[in-house]
């Protein structure tokens, strides 16, 4: 009976240390990326659709929805979004189309205007504003292109290596970006001309999902169930240990803390990045981790593949 006791008090225990949502959003469906702007979370979703919610008043206050597409049999489906970005009052929306291509749609003034269309035949995997007349766009050949919305043309396409693409993060002056590959390589790049600045490697041995770019400071999220940190003027670079296939992480806006999926239960690990110490366990994730997404030291969002959206106050 002793030991049943002890055993009981323990799982009771493990199971404190895991935290719950503060609140959760529900959206269209499951979520493909997150982006935060003055108390406005934006989440595009497979259902394609970009729910924008009111995070002071914490409902859904408008959504996006991007013209259908016609699957290989002529049925009539929801074209999935891939990638979502704000700048000042507009917001760029990458969609499915045909064929493997994809569309770029911005929404400004109440009008959802096509900027790049199937026809430019573009296998966009991500992108986002540089500014408000560039776009830095990653296709899944792992080719970079600088794309000028005023004059509809590349200024740049630059082949990254022969691996294929998995991710890239904008720095916080949007002048350099990390791109990660299925190498397990993080190339640091130059958006004004797509040069390789350095290379940083030996903490991940295979495919990275994920990457975020914070105050100079490098997170991944690794098929080889690592998330690595580096350190961009430094040399003490390490990982993190998870005992399931890591497909997301994050830094908080000053990189002094991290996060990453940790476990087939999809819980999330938040830990000093300086000590690398843990500090919170966040569970409630039904799903496949898609999105970390900090809005401060404090505050931050996780989604996954299905349709809700959780929001933490540590």
């Amino acid at each position: 009976m002793r030991y049943l006791i002890i055993s009981l008090l323990f799982i009771i225990n493990l199971n404190a240390d895991i935290l719950k949502p503060t609140f959760i959003y529900e959206g269209s469906g499951g979520v493909t990326d997150l982006v935060y702007k003055d108390a406005k979370l934006y989440a595009g979703t497979a259902e394609g659709v970009v729910d924008i919610y009111d995070t002071k008043e914490k409902k859904l206050i408008q959504s996006i929805k991007v013209p259908n597409i016609k699957d290989f049999v002529g049925d009539e489906i929801a074209s999935k979004i891939y990638s979502v970005d704000i700048l000042a009052n507009k917001i760029m929306i990458v969609s499915q189309g045909k064929m493997g291509y994809r569309r770029v749609h911005i929404y400004e003034n109440d009008k959802l205007n096509k900027v790049i269309s199937v026809q430019d035949q573009y296998t966009i995997a991500k992108a986002k504003f540089v500014d408000e007349n560039h776009l830095l766009i990653a296709l899944l050949s792992n080719e970079v292109i600088l794309y000028s919305l005023k004059d509809k043309k590349a200024i740049y396409r630059v082949q990254v290596s022969a691996s294929k693409f998995s991710n890239f993060a904008l720095n916080e002056k949007k002048d350099e970006f990390i791109l990660a590959d299925e190498s397990g390589e993080l190339s640091l790049m130059s958006v004004k001309d797509g040069k390789t600045i350095q290379i940083f490697k030996g903490q991940n041995v295979d495919n990275i999902f994920q990457v975020d770019f914070k105050n100079n400071t490098f997170i991944t999220a690794g098929q080889d169930r690592r998330a690595a940190i580096y350190h961009k003027n430094a040399t003490n670079a390490y990982y993190k240990n998870a005992s399931f296939l890591i497909y997301s992480a994050a830094l908080s806006p000053s990189a002094k803390i991290g996060a990453y999926a940790i476990d087939e239960n999809n819980n999330v690990v938040l830990f000093n990045t300086q000590s690398k110490s843990d500090l919170f366990t966040l569970g409630s994730h039904k799903a496949t981790l898609t999105n970390i997404l900090f809005i401060n030291e404090k505050e931050l969002f996780t989604a996954s593949d299905d349709n809700h959206i959780n929001y933490w106050s540590l």
